[in-house]
């Protein structure tokens, strides 16, 4: 697998309405992207820091899988992401490796990347998300 650097650290709240405030006027970044990803049942606001990006996770569904996070745990680090160039055979080596994966096969995240989970039972407690960016090569 060629990882390349971390793409973003998604991080679960509440509500992006009370979270981007403190992002934007105490950290001083800004908020370049909000976006809705339906089928993963979240609304997340994206800040960048350096080549780095924080990525902010509302749900929009008290029953996916960022409401069950926070139901759980409370807000907080989410996950860590990292970028890939092959992420169909970034996943294949994790399988073979033992890893468990949450994603079999890539499918669609925010902002047009191809993204994979790995299942954080098999990666030390840190959900882990592979992402490709297939405008760049």
């Amino acid at each position: 697998m060629n990882i390349s650097h971390i793409e973003h650290i998604g991080i679960a709240v509440k509500s992006l309405e009370n979270a981007i405030p403190y992002y934007e006027k105490v950290l001083g970044l800004k908020c370049y992207s909000i976006e809705e990803v339906a089928d993963q049942k979240v609304k997340t606001a994206f800040f960048m820091v350096g080549q780095t990006k924080i990525e902010l996770l509302e749900t929009t569904d008290p029953n996916g899988s960022i409401g069950k996070f926070i139901e759980k745990k409370g807000e907080g680090i989410h996950h860590i992401a990292f970028a890939v160039q092959d992420i169909e055979n970034s996943l294949k080596e994790c399988e073979e490796a033992g890893v468990q994966l949450i994603d079999k096969t890539p499918r669609a995240g925010a902002e047009g990347l191809t993204i994979g989970f790995l299942h954080p039972k098999s990666t030390m407690g840190v959900l882990t998300e592979l992402c490709e960016d297939k405008n760049v090569k």
